[in-house]
């Protein structure tokens, strides 16, 4: 038999793939489709959670049978796993995980899940500083740790348990209907998910945060764009000129192996030779060279007007200069003239 259509399956099987995906996903990089059908398994969740009314406005967390409690973290795993989905408009993508993460928290907070201290942190119109910040960062990561090690004991105590049983059963064969009564855990069950749901509003609170200064962040690029229009430069125009960039010099390095080396490019290096006596300052002397593809000229327009194309454009410039001119210049100028070779007493006036 074939696998069961999405709409076919049960609420707790849905939920149960759904969650695998989810954890999944928390804990290694999966492909996108997988993602997005995680997405909507989820929503699947919900439609049902909403046609079988298996929560009411007028509840709290003790009114909620052990058996529903985890479907309270459908919406957090929902937009957590939405954050993952890769688009152009990443921004879309940010308001709709944050939207689901907020209909979690108030939801739990309905239920009176949230500790009172987070609301009372939420609530503060002034608790901006940076004592206020690190003191609600400091009380959230105990309660995380706190729920952790709940999670951890309540399952160290399923497996001595579980072990124990398989031992009784070895040496006593359990007969029909005298199961152990230790496997009705129900109450062992409901404090695991609570302990869970308290977890996860950790987790919530703080990828809000991150979620929301991405955005912000994005936001403020995107109309910084907005403004400054058809002065943007586009990033395949960039690859591109980085790619011709690497591909000149991968050739000209090439070539160099075959050629002679290529005579003086610059009046600094020029002056080198005729102090060195490799050349006379009578010699005639062109500037002949391939044209650098680096610099604002190159990338944006022949003059570069704006600050804007000045930056973009030294993405592609050497780290450093070696201003032999100047430095050759600055030489002449400072040093004794009688220290000067005789071919050179016209070049430091030149």
């Amino acid at each position: 038999m074939g696998e069961l259509k999405m709409e076919e399956r049960s609420l707790p099987v849905l939920f149960e793939q759904a969650r695998k995906i989810h954890q999944t996903a928390s804990e290694s990089s999966i492909d996108q489709e997988t993602v997005k059908k995680g997405c909507e398994m989820l929503r699947q969740c919900e439609d049902m959670i909403g046609k079988l009314g298996l929560f009411s406005a007028n509840e709290t967390k003790d009114d909620i049978s052990t058996t529903n409690l985890k479907y309270l973290l459908v919406p957090y795993y929902l937009g957590e796993l939405m954050e993952k989905i890769a688009q152009e408009d990443r921004i879309k993508i940010l308001k709709a995980s944050q939207a689901k993460l907020k209909e979690f928290v108030s939801f739990c907070e309905a239920m009176e899940l949230v500790p009172e201290d987070e609301l009372a942190a939420s609530a503060q119109l002034g608790g901006n500083s940076f004592a206020d910040q690190r003191a609600k960062k400091i009380a959230r990561f105990k309660r995380q740790k706190a729920a952790e090690s709940k999670l951890l004991e309540i399952n160290e105590r399923k497996e001595r348990r579980g072990r124990s049983t398989r031992a009784s059963a070895l040496s006593a064969p359990v007969e029909a209907g005298e199961e152990d009564l230790l496997d009705d855990d129900g109450e062992e069950e409901r404090e695991a998910w609570l302990a869970t749901i308290s977890l996860v509003l950790c987790k919530a609170f703080d990828l809000l945060e991150m979620l929301k200064k991405e955005e912000e962040m994005l936001s403020a690029i995107k109309e910084k764009q907005l403004q400054e229009g058809d002065l943007e430069i586009s990033q395949l125009t960039l690859d591109e000129r980085t790619k011709k960039a690497e591909a000149w010099h991968r050739d000209a390095a090439t070539r160099a192996r075959y050629t002679k080396p290529a005579p003086p490019i610059t009046c600094a290096t020029f002056a080198q030779d005729v102090i060195e006596g490799r050349a006379n300052v009578s010699q005639a002397h062109e500037h002949k060279h391939q044209p650098m593809i680096f610099g604002p000229a190159s990338l944006v327009a022949k003059n570069p007007t704006t600050e804007r194309q000045i930056m973009a454009a030294q993405v592609f410039q050497p780290h450093y200069r070696i201003r032999l001119m100047n430095f050759t210049r600055r030489h002449f100028k400072h040093s004794d003239q009688a220290a000067l070779p005789a071919d050179l007493s016209g070049f430091n006036s030149a």
